[in-house]
């Protein structure tokens, strides 16, 4: 999830690179940084072993505009190839708003593509995102190879989610900035959606009008997919009361390979500025055996002096 520093209004969004080891995480990035004005971009931060280019991960921050006052900036992050460095892929994906998979077009990597794929879902799932939740660009890399794969065939292989792709070779730089422009578009545009969600609000309802609703013999509207129960009336102990009850049935694709459950809450103001908010909020969710779907149940209350 993005990061927002209210005291610079500056919002930075993480986007990270996967893919198997020497697939062309690491050159895309260095062909970013190489090509980008020094004004412009942070740091390159880049550790290397015998057994793999890049031990932790690449920090490239650029500047990208502004959403909602806030100015934009996207850090590019890549994972290890090596599967014995799960833990750090792990941990480079936490908070990611959008992801570029990186795949080998050499037909002798298929099974390392394959795998890493594998290991992106499981990884995701693991820390509490599915992978058809989050922005995801697919990279066929080294077409300037023999022996590839046709674009068909790798769509065929790697891409029954229908994720936009590109074609790339970023040891030459091409195919390099249409990724990034592509990845960094899909995150901005969801990240915008999130912002721009229909917001929960309500006005204190006075005594006449809940009287009038109760002769009518008004009820509480019944369970849905995504439903709000009506006003708490106000308590006869000096404090007034304001709840919202929302629901939500997730069917059993969406939840059973679900470990977690993240919250987050956030107050705005009127002109759409955070000055309140909890982030991360996070519950572990034990695995189901059984049942086609559970109800999420959200209790917003609002308490204040009268």
């Amino acid at each position: 999830m993005a990061s927002f520093n209210y005291s610079t209004m500056q919002m930075t969004i993480k986007i990270v690179y996967y893919g198997p080891g020497l697939g062309g995480k690491t050159t895309n990035l260095q062909c970013i940084y190489d090509h980008t004005t020094p004004a412009s971009r942070g740091e390159m931060v880049s550790l290397e072993t015998q057994t793999d280019r890049t031990l932790f991960f690449d920090l490239l921050p650029l500047e990208v505009g502004t959403i909602a006052g806030f100015r934009t900036r996207i850090q590019l992050y890549t994972v290890p190839g090596q599967v014995f460095y799960n833990t750090t892929r792990k941990l480079v994906l936490k908070g990611a708003d959008g992801i570029v998979f990186v795949a080998d077009s050499q037909r002798s990597m298929l099974e390392a593509n394959l795998e890493s794929l594998r290991n992106l879902e499981a990884n995701l799932a693991e820390i509490g995102i599915l992978v058809d939740t989050v922005p995801v660009f697919l990279q066929f890399n080294k077409r300037d190879l023999n022996d590839i794969f046709s674009i068909d065939e790798l769509n065929e292989i790697f891409n029954s989610r229908q994720w936009p792709h590109q074609e790339a070779s970023a040891l030459n730089g091409v195919g390099v900035f249409e990724t990034l422009r592509a990845i960094s578009k899909m995150a901005l545009v969801s990240l915008k959606q999130q912002l721009e969600a229909p917001r929960l609000t309500s006005r204190p309802v006075d005594g006449a009008r809940r009287a009038a609703r109760r002769a009518a013999g008004g009820a509480a509207a019944p369970a849905s997919r995504s439903a709000a129960s009506r006003p708490a009336p106000a308590r006869g102990n000096g404090r007034y009361e304001l709840k919202r009850n929302l629901l939500l049935n997730l069917k059993k694709p969406d939840f059973e390979r679900a470990r977690s459950l993240a919250l987050n809450l956030q107050v705005e103001d009127s002109q759409r500025q955070v000055v309140h908010q909890v982030r991360d909020f996070r519950l572990a969710l034990a695995p189901r055996e059984a049942g086609d779907e559970v109800l999420l149940r959200l209790l917003i209350a609002l308490n204040s002096e009268e």
